[in-house]
């Protein structure tokens, strides 16, 4: 007697079990309040800036029709593009050069074998606790002694390079570039040039690109040293900011149209930066 084999029994419907759900809807909602939270704070800067005075009530949910008078406003006020144009200079170069330095740095510190290694390393490591603004003085000195004092040099050179950075990416390096890779390549026949550019900096991009924006923001964002060492007719951003306040009344909605204006190449570096530095941030988390 011949039959048909019985059908295979169908596998169980998995149900999502309640705690994760409701991990899941905290994590989520976590999230969203911290993106909200973010935000807030950019959009009521360009709320503010939309109104026509300070005087105005608590301004409504959406902006107001007056961001590009109050805009043009800022630009007869203070000499907004100089400023731009010194913070983008000053913040581009600092970058550049930091990033540049602190891989070369991070790579010799980490994968490199030199007497006093250590110990220098040390030393570099031991200038993070000596506060800015014991050297402002002493720095100023040395920029009016080279004839740098009130030029945008006296801003970019002692920025050059940070003990952050070199850190930074040294400990980057040291967990990304495994020995035995660069010890492949010598035997290969590279440079100590060569293993630099074709094995470690491929595998630090993320951390060069995180340590970019970092380096840009707090460049940007830095206002003690430049206003120190800046003349007044050669602000840098955050300088000309300080100058839209400086009366006895402080017109909100010109501060904030400023403010608005300046983060702007803010935020376009974060855009070109974003997915190095989400990977950056990963990885140092892991």
């Amino acid at each position: 007697m011949t039959g048909q084999a019985p059908a295979p029994p169908h596998p169980p419907r998995t149900r999502r079990h309640p705690a994760r759900r409701r991990a899941r809807f905290w994590v989520y909602g976590l999230l969203v309040a911290f993106v909200a939270g973010s935000v807030f704070p950019f959009y009521w800067s360009f709320l503010i800036a939309g109104h026509e005075t300070s005087a105005d009530p608590v301004p409504p949910l959406l902006p107001g029709g007056h961001f590009l008078a109050n805009a043009a406003r800022v630009f007869d006020t203070v000499p907004f593009w100089r400023a731009l144009g010194n913070s983008v200079v000053v913040a581009g170069t600092v970058t550049v050069s930091t990033v540049v330095f602190s891989t070369m740095a991070g790579f010799a510190f980490a994968l490199l074998r030199f007497p006093g290694r250590d110990r220098l390393f040390s030393c570099v490591v031991a200038t993070l606790a000596v506060p800015t603004q014991l050297g402002v003085i002493p720095l100023y000195l040395t920029m009016a002694e080279l004839g740098w004092a009130g030029d945008l040099r006296a801003v970019i050179v002692p920025n050059l390079v940070t003990a952050l950075g070199v850190f930074w990416m040294r400990q980057y390096t040291l967990s990304a570039v495994p020995r035995d890779l660069v010890e492949a390549a010598r035997l290969d026949g590279c440079s100590t040039g060569r293993v630099l550019w074709h094995v470690c900096v491929p595998s630090v991009l993320p951390a060069a690109a995180f340590l970019a924006m970092f380096t840009f923001m707090t460049s940007w964002n830095d206002f003690l040293w430049p206003l120190v060492a800046l003349d007044p007719d050669n602000p840098t951003v955050p300088l000309a900011l300080e100058r839209l306040q400086a009366g006895h009344y402080v017109d909100y909605p010109l501060v904030l149209a400023g403010t608005t204006l300046a983060s702007i190449p803010v935020l376009v570096v974060f855009t070109l930066l974003g997915r190095r530095i989400v990977a950056g941030v990963m990885a140092a988390q892991g």
